[in-house]
């Protein structure tokens, strides 16, 4: 890879940039007056954002970004709506767009483009207005953009009002160049061309024997998947599915445990607490595992009736020992819940002898959000004591369904879980092939992991900053780049922490160029 792509953010890149804009519309296009420095400092210069084109530590292009009305094309035509029959919602200006002459390929330029769509898709721009240059016009064309108004400027310096939008983008050659932004999120994952079809289908009556049946095949296919004896599917998220298990837990006499080392053990003491359960943490650092010796001698001494944990913790990648931990409880005759949302179709999942287990449709199961899954082993009444739409016990004695629910969802999770089951074993080989490739690579560059070795066997990869350094930088370089990592949420900005999850199968090809853009991005601008 010759050329990567970046935000510029670095001190010594507005030198780089003021000079490319002098060599560009100074001295190539004569639109400003030259001067003894050789630098062009724009008039929108602290409101632009500017998205560069690098080999190794050279500036060879930038495009810049502003969003501030008016634009600069406002001011040559008046307001772009009233030239426009289509109105955007969200337009941003695009300047300054220069490419050194040395690097004029369509590699570089295309590349840039690129690179800026991913931006402007990611600030939630669905318009891109342009100055275009009229020595430059089949160019702009070729990449999407169209006139939309009578050119502006002087003989020497002119140039014509263009729009582009996502659909002009894509029927253009940038587009059909372009590559897929590569999804390593920790949810949602993409979705099959099947389940999307499923998705679109006429809606059925959730009250209809077709729904029934449907219903009847895909909890069918959640055993088959995990071994558990009952499933419960809530119209919901994850976070319902948990309450719900909390709503079971409050009819559980005694003491719990609640196993905390990241947020999301933290937020199951949040759930326990709203039911006012009782019960005792067994906390680590985020990042640690727990020792199962040291679950069992709490077992012994303290009383428990139930235990409850996250199964693979997403703020972290730390997959907690579930096999481990459900044998001593059996063996101290203790309940077991897990939070299994992060693993379930990513690593192996195992619930033969888990009381409770919470998921949901989406992430690892590659349908959309929408379902919120619990599954039990023992069979269920319904308990007039907890609020309806949580009791489990009531959803088992109406066969899945006492309220209203999506045939929609429903049909689209048939097929994704139809499409998992007809390749479980290889499809969890290629997810963790995949993250071993991807975190061995990171280790060979020095980046910092969290987690020590023996507890990374996941798809969740968290790469920790030097003070200093910013996540948050690396994060949106690395989607200018066509990765969508996670590093916006709450508790990962805190830390300085970054993400990158496996939770689908990628090209071999996908990880190698991740890697490569990982390395020019720490060699050329350290983070």
């Amino acid at each position: 890879m010759a050329y990567y792509y970046r935000l510029a953010m670095l001190p010594q890149d507005e030198e780089r940039i003021h000079q490319l804009n002098y060599k560009t519309f100074v001295e190539e296009i004569p639109q400003h007056a030259p001067n003894e420095d050789g630098m062009m400092v724009d008039r929108f210069h602290a409101e632009n954002t500017y998205v560069l084109c690098m080999k190794e530590e050279e500036l060879v292009g930038m495009i810049a970004l502003r969003s501030v009305r008016p634009f600069s094309l406002d001011e040559k035509i008046g307001p772009i709506e009233d030239h426009l029959a289509n109105l955007p919602n969200y337009p941003v200006e695009i300047r300054l767009l220069a490419v050194d002459p040395a690097h004029r390929t369509g590699r570089a330029f295309f590349g840039m483009m690129q690179a800026l769509v991913n931006w402007c898709l990611k600030a939630g721009f669905d318009a891109a207005v342009i100055s275009g240059t009229v020595r430059e016009l089949k160019l702009y064309r070729k990449m999407g953009y169209v006139q939309f108004a009578e050119p502006v400027g002087t003989e020497e310096a002119k140039y014509v009002p263009m729009i582009m939008t996502m659909d002009t983008y894509e029927q253009g050659a940038a587009g059909r160049m372009n590559l897929p932004m590569v999804n390593l999120l920790p949810g949602p994952v993409s979705i099959a061309h099947n389940v999307r079809q499923a998705m679109m289908k006429e809606p059925l009556s959730h009250r209809s024997p077709v729904y029934a049946r449907l219903l009847k095949s895909v909890t069918a296919q959640l055993r088959e998947l995990t071994g558990a004896n009952h499933v419960q599917l809530l119209q919901g998220t994850g976070t319902l599915a948990n309450d719900a298990v909390a709503a079971q837990l409050s009819r559980v006499s005694g003491r719990g445990l609640i196993l905390v080392n990241g947020e999301f053990g933290q937020r199951l003491t949040d759930h326990a607490q709203r039911f006012g359960l009782s019960f005792d943490c067994l906390e680590k650092e985020w990042g640690e595992s727990f020792s199962l010796d040291e679950v069992e001698r709490l077992l012994r001494l303290g009383g428990y009736d139930w235990i409850w944990l996250t199964h693979l913790e997403t703020s972290t990648g730390v997959v907690n020992d579930l096999a481990g931990i459900t044998a001593l409880c059996h063996a101290h005759g203790i309940r077991v819940a897990v939070d299994c949302a992060s693993s379930l179709g990513i690593i192996p999942v195992d619930l033969t002898k888990v009381d409770f287990a919470s998921s949901v449709s989406g992430k690892g199961l590659a349908s959309y959000a929408g379902f919120a899954l619990v599954f039990h082993i023992d069979a269920l009444e319904p308990d007039d004591a907890l609020p309806r739409y949580l009791d489990i016990g009531l959803y088992a004695s109406k066969a899945g369904i006492p309220f209203t629910q999506s045939s929609n969802l429903l049909a689209a999770m048939h097929v994704a879980l139809g499409n998992l089951l007809n390749q479980t074993k290889e499809h969890l080989e290629h997810i963790a092939a995949s993250a071993n490739r991807i975190r061995k690579g990171i280790r060979e560059l020095d980046y910092a992991l969290l987690t020590s070795e023996e507890a990374t066997k996941s798809s969740v990869i968290t790469l920790v900053l030097p003070e200093g350094d910013s996540s948050k930088r690396l994060g949106d370089d690395l989607f200018v780049n066509g990765f969508r990592v996670h590093y916006e949420s709450k508790y990962l900005v805190e830390r300085n922490w970054l993400q990158i999850a496996v939770m689908e199968p990628l090209e071999d090809a996908e990880v190698e160029r991740l890697l490569e853009v990982l390395k020019l991005l720490k060699v050329h601008r350290p983070y």
